[in-house]
């Protein structure tokens, strides 16, 4: 299995060196050179597997022979260990036909934790067989950042600095980062919003020299084994719903894309999915693109879904890419007019866009009336980007196939919104209830290329 970049630029890596790399060094994305495929037997007999099972058949035509069937199972394992459900991704129904799938039972309450979880032991398997270290530099709108920080702490290979934007994460967000204690693990509070810290990690990456010199490497949704890790649990959950017997959609809180891109993986894997529908806050650039009106960069307003508060999606431009038919070049023009503030979609692109993806929006106001009627109608507390995506859901479903919405959050994480919508103030689960006695580590910095990587030079193990 080989890996090429988006742009087209770039040499044709391995899974391991893809995953190792993270961002191309033409500035694109990695994506498989061909997306294998499963049989409809192969799928249906994911029916009644564990969800660890279930990720080493789906995931494993991706990895090739870079770990071996025993390395690859060991690292799975451990991956999910931690996580609080023995389904790992439950299944809840809302509704008739209509179902939340929780994503939030890993140890940091978001479904980061299923990628970040496992790319954490891959990462750590790989090299500590090349007997090599790296430093993993992202910038997070929230979630991210705490699950890298979770999955990657205390190991030996690997020193992480998360870049969030200052003030503009939850509480528990920020302390999710900023309370552990390894040495190995750093919280970098930048002034400025989440495309301020997406760009800064984007500039390490192209600063070869930096690069190189601190065997830079990304965990962001930029990296491919995160987004491949995702397409599990699309798979386990359609499954459990009659596939591939019967179609099913999803619905999708979406920022940066990963997840939803995910689910296009699945598809054409060979996973019958109708819809995948985008979900998106008042930062609605993704649905005015997918509507027709271009791609075009506003400013990033603040509010209650924080993890969705972006501008530039990193990982729509692989959506892009299969979009143009894998036009290298197109995807590279796109991402410079990108830097001048946006661009315009090709008829022939946005015609393959609107066959896989739908979209809506939830503003401020009908996200918390989403928190307050999901309550009383189905006795589900959710957070508030699993209530944008199920007000977006309920609007685009179709009775007669089955719905799925992803619920990417715990509602502690959010405590504030959901207490004003519900009128419950959701409490931590019990492994994390002191999480507001902990000490503080973290880093206020300038939104400025030469201080971060002055840091991170300065606070890396020698």
């Amino acid at each position: 299995m080989k890996y090429i970049s988006t742009r087209g630029q770039a040499p044709e890596l391995t899974f391991e060196e893809a995953m190792l790399t993270g961002l191309a060094r033409d500035g694109g994305l990695y994506v498989p050179a061909e997306i294998p495929t499963l049989s409809r037997e192969e799928i249906a007999g994911l029916a009644g597997l564990s969800y660890e099972e279930t990720a080493f058949r789906v995931m494993k035509p991706f990895i090739g022979d870079c770990f071996t069937d025993e390395e690859f199972r060991g690292i799975i394992t451990r991956a999910y260990a931690g996580f609080g459900h023995a389904a790992r991704a439950p299944l809840k129904q809302l509704a008739p036909n209509h179902f939340l799938l929780e994503l939030f039972h890993g140890p940091t309450l978001a479904f980061k934790d299923f990628a970040m979880q496992l790319i954490g032991q891959l990462f750590q398997t790989a090299l500590a067989r090349r007997g090599d270290r790296v430093t993993i530099a992202g910038a997070t709108s929230g979630d991210t950042g705490s699950a890298a920080m979770e999955a990657f702490r205390g190991l030996s290979n690997v020193d992480v600095f998360i870049l969030y934007p200052h003030g503009r994460v939850s509480e528990v967000q920020r302390r999710q980062m900023t309370t552990p204690q390894d040495a190995n693990v750093h919280a970098l509070a930048v002034d400025g919003d989440f495309d301020d810290c997406q760009a800064r990690v984007k500039d390490m990456f192209n600063d070869f020299d930096f690069r190189d010199g601190v065997k830079l490497a990304g965990v962001n949704s930029i990296n491919i084994a995160r987004v491949l890790a995702q397409v599990v649990y699309y798979f386990s959950s359609a499954v459990s719903l009659g596939a591939p017997e019967r179609e099913v959609s999803f619905t999708v809180p979406t920022g940066n894309f990963g997840d939803i891109f995910a689910g296009y993986i699945a598809q054409q894997m060979g996973l019958p999915i109708k819809d995948l529908v985008v979900a998106t806050n008042q930062n609605d650039i993704l649905h005015r693109c997918l509507s027709g009106e271009g791609y075009h960069k506003g400013d990033t307003q603040p509010s209650i879904s924080p993890s969705m508060d972006i501008q530039v999606s990193s990982n729509f431009e692989r959506a892009l890419y299969f979009a143009y038919s894998k036009d290298t070049g197109a995807v590279a023009q796109l991402m410079e007019e990108l830097k001048s503030g946006g661009f315009e979609v090709s008829q022939g692109a946005m015609q393959a866009l609107g066959e896989t993806y739908k979209s809506g929006r939830a503003s401020e106001e009908e996200t918390l009336a989403t928190i307050t009627s999901e309550l009383a109608s189905s006795g589900e507390l959710i957070c508030p980007h699993g209530a944008v995506a199920v007000k977006v859901a309920n609007e685009q479903r179709e009775t007669e196939v089955p719905m799925v919405t992803l619920a990417t959050a715990h509602p502690a994480k959010f405590p504030a919104a959901v207490k004003q919508a519900s009128g419950i103030h959701p409490d931590l689960p019990t492994r994390m209830s002191d999480l507001f006695e902990r000490d503080e580590r973290v880093t206020r910095i300038a939104n400025d290329l030469t201080a971060l990587e002055a840091h991170i030079k300065a606070n890396i193990a020698s």
